[in-house]
Parts: C-alpha cells; sequence; structure tokens
C-alpha cells in the first residue's frame, strides 16, 4: 500500500494534503495510520478525545502482533515504553534472582502494561501471548508525556485507570495476608468466570489457557497444591475441566463457597 492510497481512504486532513514523514518503524504495512485510528479510539482511555487530538497520538504509536506462546515484551529491552492491550489476552511473568519464574498477572483488552509508573525503573518481567492471537499498542515514555501534558482530560483518565489496576493488586495482597489457599483459588475462579467466561446452558466455560503452576504462582501456592484443590473441587461437582476448558456449572455456588 502506498502513502497516496492511505491517505485517500483515511479519516485525517493535513496542511496541503501531504502527510509528516514516517519511518518504516512506525508505519508498517499491516498497521497503516487509518487502523491505527480506528484501534484507538475504540480504546477507553481515548474515546473522549477529539479527532484531531487522535491524530497526533497515531503518529507516535507503534503496534505489533503476537500469536500464542510468544514473548511480547521484555521489560529489559523495553524500558522506555508503556503498553495497552487492544486485543488477546497475556501473562505477564516475573523472573526472581534464581531465575525462577511467576506468573503475576493476566491482562486483557484495555489493560495497560509495561512502565505504567511512567519511569525507567528496572522490572524483571515479560509477556506473553496466551490467546491465539495478540495486538498491542505501545508508546515510548517520552512521547505519552508530552501527549498527557497537553490534554489534561487524558491524564485524568490513565491515572484513573492505573488506579483500578492498583486496586486489584491490593485486592489480590489482602487476599494473600487474610484468605486461606483453598478460598483464594475460589475467589480467583468467580473472577476470571466473571471477566472471562462464556455463559452456555451447561455453565459457565472459560478457556482453560493457564497451567496449574500459573495459577499457583497467581494465588501464591503450589502446583500440586492447585492440582489436589481442583480435584475436590471436581468431585464436589462446582467444576468440570480437561486440557481445553474449564466449565463452572453454577458460579453462585462458588460464591456461596467463598462466603
Amino acid at each position: 500500500m502506498t502513502n497516496a492510497t492511505v491517505w485517500i481512504i483515511s479519516p485525517y486532513i493535513y496542511p496541503n494534503n501531504k502527510p509528516p514523514t514516517l519511518n518504516r518503524m512506525s508505519m508498517a504495512p499491516q498497521f497503516p495510520l487509518e487502523t491505527r485510528y480506528w484501534f484507538l479510539r475504540d480504546h477507553q482511555l481515548f474515546q473522549h478525545l477529539t479527532s484531531n487530538e487522535l491524530q497526533k497520538i497515531c503518529l507516535i504509536s507503534n503496534f505489533k502482533t503476537a500469536h500464542k506462546g510468544e514473548i511480547i515484551y521484555f521489560a529489559h529491552d523495553e524500558q522506555n515504553r508503556v503498553y495497552s492491550l487492544k486485543k488477546g489476552l497475556i501473562k505477564i511473568v516475573e523472573l526472581d534472582s534464581n531465575g525462577n519464574e511467576t506468573v503475576k498477572e493476566v491482562l486483557q483488552k484495555g489493560d495497560l502494561f509495561g512502565q505504567i509508573t511512567l519511569d525507567n525503573t528496572e522490572v524483571d518481567e515479560y509477556a506473553v501471548a496466551i490467546s491465539d492471537y495478540v495486538t498491542v499498542c505501545s508508546f515510548r515514555i517520552e512521547d505519552f508525556e508530552k501527549v498527557i501534558q497537553q490534554n489534561p482530560t487524558l491524564a485524568i483518565e490513565f491515572t484513573r485507570l492505573i488506579g483500578l489496576r492498583f486496586r486489584r493488586l491490593e485486592n489480590r495482597y489482602a487476599n494473600l495476608m487474610f484468605k486461606d489457599v483453598r478460598t483464594r483459588l475460589l475467589l480467583f475462579l468467580e473472577e476470571w468466570a466473571t471477566k472471562d467466561g462464556t455463559a452456555t446452558q451447561e455453565g459457565t466455560i472459560l478457556k482453560n489457557y493457564l497451567t496449574h503452576q500459573d495459577i499457583a504462582g497467581l494465588i501464591c501456592s503450589t502446583r500440586q497444591t492447585v492440582s489436589q484443590l481442583f480435584n475436590d473441587f471436581k468431585q464436589n461437582g462446582l467444576i468440570c475441566y480437561n486440557r481445553s476448558t474449564i466449565t463452572i456449572p453454577d458460579v453462585r455456588q462458588l460464591k456461596k463457597m467463598i462466603a
């Protein structure tokens, strides 16, 4: 696709009908500016912006795609970027000093990750696609800070989204401190079903994209304990599962067990 073709079909208007010069990295063939525009327009962070404001943000955005199992982001390589998950599911994996891996979070469409504190603090983590197809958008911190400074409403919305994510983490840490592992697993399954489940006549169905080791990391337990609890839940009729799906016949029953 040539530049001329892009600008004829896109909603952008520039002085003298001439777009600014872009390098290949910022304008990959599969993500022309028109596509970026509608991708960003659909994100809750940018929905309130005018077309002109959004056009400017498109110019500093960078999109990439990944398939299941591929690493999207490695903190050591990309410390100066903030990311937004446009499509799919990813898991954030943390590395300790011994090289052991622990799943820290599972993120969905609209979630932010990377250097969300907008600094260059070093972290040992990476993001892996766990759904079949993933699309992410990223911005250099320096560019994103300039946009925020020019648009206070965007800054407020960004702060709100970061606050919601930190609140989720606070709730998780509170559960680690005050709930036993059985209750933590029930809470995890309930939240998972609420956020990502598909309602059917058989119950709520989840795609089984996490291993027992992944879940153990998320609820601060061991793989053996999680496997034992899954078997207990299955025997008690709370869940049914196989390698590809987890079925929860009645999510309300999980809530009763938690209470």
